[in-house]
């Protein structure tokens, strides 16, 4: 399998319900607007990105990991939140999914589960395994990544501002 031509940003990845364009720095502004809810960040580590400095750490990371995309409401294309392809490791035939917020009006719908799948099946067209980084006490997401069909593989500590902090890594193997 051929990993090298695997751009970790292509232009536009879609399906019914979901839009993914790239990451700009002009998005700054309307994705803080609909960062700046606390509740989004209420289980996460780095509660802080409901403040502008916070979110300003976590948007200029996306911006400069040239794997983030905006994800757009395929409808109406309304805002719905971020996510990106990181940690890419092409010997280990793999490349991790995250970073992923929605906006609360879009909690519990098709929204994420349409956008991550969008990544996956784009991921898998050059890597054997997704990985996903999930907070110890993040348990909304940790239920999403299951309902992927990802398994538990590790625990893990990171650090996060300088503090370290229990995660879980889940993987979803191609097929």
């Amino acid at each position: 399998m051929t990993t090298s031509n695997f751009n970790l940003q292509p232009d536009i990845l879609e399906d019914e319900i979901t839009k993914l364009i790239p990451l700009e720095e002009k998005h700054f502004e309307e994705l803080f607007k609909a960062a700046s809810d606390p509740l989004i960040w209420e289980q996460h580590p780095s509660k802080d990105r409901s403040e502008r400095e916070g979110f300003k750490t976590f948007f200029e990371a996306a911006i400069n990991s040239k794997g983030a995309f905006l994800i757009l409401d395929k409808q109406t294309n309304e805002l719905i939140g971020t996510t990106r392809f990181y940690d890419y490791k092409p010997e280990e035939s793999s490349v991790a999914i995250g970073y992923t917020f929605l906006t609360r009006k879009f909690w519990g719908g098709p929204y994420n589960k349409s956008c991550k799948k969008l990544l996956i099946d784009y991921a898998f067209q050059h890597v054997n395994s997704v990985l996903f980084h999930v907070g110890g006490e993040n348990f909304r997401s940790q239920k999403a990544v299951l309902k992927l069909g990802a398994e538990k593989a590790r625990d893990m500590i990171l650090t996060v501002n300088g503090v370290d902090m229990p995660y879980f890594e889940y993987e979803l193997k191609k097929k």
